[in-house]
């Protein structure tokens, strides 16, 4: 239970801050040798689960206001949704049986961490309301790459966002919205697998790692939100390098 709760932490922080959340979830358990129901991906679907319903609470005026007043932007968000949809749907089971390597993983982090250097240094000026088709298919394709574990989902797409011109904030609002149907899909996706098969489950234990992302990440929302602000992403960068290089040591111990 205990491990269900941290697992449930470590996601609601990691989902949205430009860390990468699937990396932590496979580093964790491989650090501290956990296993059993905690080291699944039907786990893994639960947490994931959580940080969707901290996303609709924190953005359902957001979703109101596009289905009733800013159509154009709803579809940029949809036409935004479509390259990473299909790489989880057609890639899925690649990356689950190739990718989860903590080698690699440490890689992304640094790769990934010096592109959101770059990105920083971008003239940023531009509102979310004047996206047009080629801005919402850059960050589109920029998010399918988060697929790969270590990149961060929200690290790859603010990116892509303040190299199209947007102001940080703006970015990040943008990114957060395009999470929303990408989880949504990709729970639902896994769902079937995951809690309709012949295996019996630990409810609770899945509900506590469910309402501990849950929790902490709304809070995560609000804080980075507000971070953005007035800070560019150098200390999450900072914090990559030294994931990765901790990861290498890891991996040299292990070996």
């Amino acid at each position: 239970m205990i491990e269900a709760v941290i697992l449930g932490i470590v996601q609601g922080i990691t989902e949205f801050l430009p860390v990468s959340s699937t990396a932590h979830l496979i580093l964790f358990p491989w650090f501290f040798n956990w296993s059993g129901s905690v080291d699944t991906l039907t786990f893994d679907v639960a947490l994931h689960a959580g940080t969707l319903f901290a996303l609709i609470l924190s953005f359902w005026k957001d979703w109101k206001d596009l289905l009733l007043k800013k159509q154009k932007l709803f579809g940029m968000i949809m036409l935004a949704s479509v390259p990473g949809g299909g790489a989880g749907y057609l890639l899925n089971d690649i990356v689950e049986n190739s990718l989860r390597k903590p080698l690699l993983i440490s890689l992304m982090l640094i790769v990934v961490g010096i592109i959101m250097l770059i990105a920083e240094k971008t003239l940023k000026k531009k509102d979310l309301e004047i996206m047009g088709l080629r801005d919402a298919l850059f960050i589109g394709i920029a998010q399918a790459l988060a697929i790969i574990p270590g990149v961060s989902r929200s690290g790859i797409t603010i990116s892509a966002g303040l190299f199209r011109g947007y102001k940080r904030e703006e970015a990040a609002r943008f990114s957060f919205l395009l999470a929303t149907p990408l989880i949504a899909g990709a729970t639902l996706l896994h769902f079937e697998k995951a809690f309709l098969g012949q295996q019996n489950y630990d409810l609770m234990l899945f509900a506590a790692g469910l309402i501990s992302s849950f929790i902490t990440g709304y809070f995560t929302i609000k804080f980075l939100l507000g971070f953005l602000r007035r800070y560019p992403m150098n200390i999450f960068v900072y914090y990559r390098f030294v994931l990765s290089a901790v990861i290498i040591a890891g991996i040299w111990l292990k070996g």
